[in-house]
């Protein structure tokens, strides 16, 4: 019988080739995409499955509120792991991280420097912790010494060529020298380390940061022992702010007891998540790789589903409108004696039959678009080609999406009247006008909400491209990395001044772009009350920054050469002033303390007050800022005049050449990030 239905649903579909084409190619347009969106779901939720006892594995998180500024960090104190390695039995390790962003790294003896994306500190229980194992070296010994590092595979080839790393020397930001004493392999990319390369033993580096409970730079991992409940854990860890956190901050507030602490308003709560949580559930401050949203993810998959309801609607439609030419047909097989159960297999094994042409179309679809949603996606996926289980997916869906589509057409089609169809007058379908209309309007309901959503979606690019952010960002070229110029630095920006095609300079590390930034407290001269202090983010500036960044003075002045003093001063912006409770006028001359009060205080004096201008999200509010001037520029801004940009860029390029020989000439338009 089935052998039957084949054969009769092949001639079928020979006998009406467009149709069957229009039918085929529209099916496996929307498998295709379905079948993109159902890879890139898929990776995302396989971020960092693959090490060792994932499922044991939860960074540590903190919630905090002091001095009126509320926090959600990624980032701990550097004595936090070892308290919760000695406090708390169930847990069997901890390791931390300290990144460390972009580094300039050469081979000791060279004069080229090659820009590293991300580096990172990282303890000695890394490699027990994760269950990694060393191309070349020994996890024993790797970074038990300070000044020792380990390179993944890629970058010890690219630094190293085909020869030997191990045991090398390396100078990084043209400042220290370390060992190679370890090769990793890469990272995969749906791993939360994916970007990183370079690992430095924390030995050492932590020296000056194990006392200190008051900076929050270190990402804390811990993992449990087996028979460990996750939820046995929270008690013993907020326990810690009692017994470690509050004595420690005591150094900086004498006397200060957490009843106190919690009264002026404050907490801090500390909280984990599974490693294999994060890509898909943190987006903290301080957190060590980009990750996604579940929401995201929903939305997508949400969108996938649509393809495949869209795609078998209009499958129903052009089935059902094809029905007439059909009619006959099943009113002679109805008078010659078949049954409605007959009909309905036959047109069910029809639609069958074209989901599964449609599936080898989509999957060749699918493989041809791949690199460009790739490219889209920012992702490396592939096609699992050797996965059996792929192919199974793929054969139920086939199978389940015949049969919906063909569902409403067959029975539709078998519900003919054979007297009316023989005597041309139509099917007589019961019932079969108002779902057909029902399609049709769904379908035209659908494409109402696609155009409503571009509209919206255009508009919202529109705000966002339009929105004064309160700076400048058009014309603005940021040169990455300029500290490896050392001493000459200040020579390049001079030279880079007289150009032409240049407005002006700045050299910073800090500029009005999206990136993660931690603050400082700061206290009005003469107290320390915690009560009062006042959260601000501190950006090094040179006395060009304002006018260049197109920064708004309301109150007060610009950092002049012409004041020695000015070394010692401080612009704040408007969600600052309002923090401190002053007038702008007002505020003028306030001196504050920062360093929380250890050893001796550095006394800043607020000389001028900025408009508020974005440098995160727009949809986080604007935070605290000041601006003081800085000694170390980790990179310039290029205000240019309106013309041929890329020759201005060869014009900058051959001064950096000049006064920078070797060194990597990396750049980016301040106006890209924010696209």
């Amino acid at each position: 019988m089935f052998k039957n239905y084949f054969k009769i649903a092949w001639r079928s579909l020979k006998k009406q080739p467009f149709f069957t084409f229009l039918n085929t190619f529209g099916l496996a347009i929307g498998m295709a995409g379905a079948l993109l969106i159902s890879l890139y779901i898929y990776d995302e939720f396989s971020y960092d499955k693959m090490f060792t006892d994932a499922d044991r594995i939860h960074r540590l998180n903190v919630d905090i509120k002091f001095g009126g500024k509320e926090q959600k960090a990624a980032a701990l104190t550097a004595p936090m792991a070892e308290a919760v390695q000695s406090d708390i039995p169930m847990v069997e390790l901890t390791t931390r991280f300290r990144t460390q962003g972009s580094i300039l790294i050469k081979k000791s003896g060279t004069k080229r420097n090659v820009k590293e994306e991300q580096s990172t500190y990282v303890d000695d229980t890394f490699f027990e912790m994760f269950g990694l194992e060393l191309i070349e070296g020994d996890t024993k010994t790797a970074l038990k010494n300070p000044n020792t590092l380990l390179l993944t595979k890629t970058a010890a080839e690219k630094h190293f060529g085909i020869s030997n790393a191990l045991g090398q020397s390396m100078v990084l930001d043209n400042d220290e020298v370390y060992t190679v004493t370890g090769i990793l392999k890469d990272f995969p990319r749906n791993s939360f380390l994916r970007d990183h390369s370079v690992f430095k033993a924390m030995k050492g580096y932590e020296d000056a940061w194990v006392p200190n409970w008051g900076n929050s730079n270190f990402q804390t991992y811990v993992k449990l022992i087996p028979e460990a409940n996750i939820e046995d854990f929270q008690e013993p860890l907020q326990a810690i702010v009692e017994s470690h956190v509050i004595p420690g901050v005591q150094e900086f507030f004498p006397g200060i007891t957490l009843e106190q602490f919690i009264a002026s308003g404050n907490y801090m709560n500390f909280s984990t998540i599974p490693l294999t949580d994060l890509h898909l559930s943190s987006n903290r401050i301080a957190e060590i790789s980009p990750n996604n949203n579940l929401q995201n993810v929903y939305i997508l998959s949400f969108i996938a589903l649509f393809l495949i309801v869209l795609a078998s609607v209009n499958f129903m439609n052009l089935s059902t409108a094809n029905s007439l030419k059909r009619a006959k047909e099943v009113g002679i097989r109805k008078t010659l004696g078949s049954n409605k159960a007959g009909l309905i297999g036959q047109f069910l094994t029809e639609s069958g039959l074209v989901a599964f042409l449609s599936l080898v179309l989509a999957v060749i679809i699918a493989a041809i678009a791949l690199p460009f949603f790739n490219n889209l996606s920012g992702k490396d996926l592939s096609m699992p080609y050797a996965n059996p289980f792929f192919w199974l997916i793929l054969f139920v869906s086939t199978i389940l999406l015949g049969l919906f589509s063909g569902s409403y057409p067959a029975f539709f089609m078998s519900n003919f009247i054979p007297v009316k169809v023989l005597k041309g007058s139509g099917g007589g379908s019961v019932g079969g006008g108002k779902i057909r209309n029902s399609l049709v309007v769904f379908q035209f309901a659908i494409s109402v909400f696609l155009i409503v959503s571009t509209l919206v979606v255009y508009q919202q690019l529109k705000f966002i491209q339009n929105k004064d952010l309160g700076f400048s960002k058009d014309q603005v070229l940021i040169v990455n990395d300029v500290y490896g110029a050392g001493e000459q630095a200040q020579s390049f920006k001079q030279q880079v001044q007289q150009l032409g095609s240049v407005q002006s300079t700045t050299l910073s590390s800090f500029y009005p772009t999206p990136s993660v930034r931690s603050n400082n407290s700061f206290f009005e001269e003469g107290t320390k009350d915690q009560e009062k202090a006042i959260q601000m983010q501190t950006w090094g500036v040179d006395h060009d920054y304002v006018s260049t960044m197109g920064l708004k003075i309301i109150s007060g002045r610009d950092f002049d050469r012409q004041f020695i003093t000015d070394s010692t001063a401080m612009i704040i912006n408007e969600t600052a002033l309002a923090i401190i409770g002053k007038s702008a006028d007002d505020v003028l001359g306030m001196r504050l303390s920062s360093n929380l009060g250890v050893g001796n205080p550095e006394m800043k004096t607020i000389i001028g007050v900025v408009k508020n201008f974005h440098f995160s999200s727009l949809k986080d509010d604007i935070g605290a800022l000041s601006l003081s001037i800085g000694n170390f520029a980790g990179s310039m801004a290029v205000k240019l005049n309106a013309g041929d940009f890329n020759n201005s860029i060869a014009q900058i390029e051959g001064v950096w050449n000049k006064v920078a020989p070797g060194q990597p000439f990396d750049y980016y338009f301040m106006d890209e990030s924010f696209n």
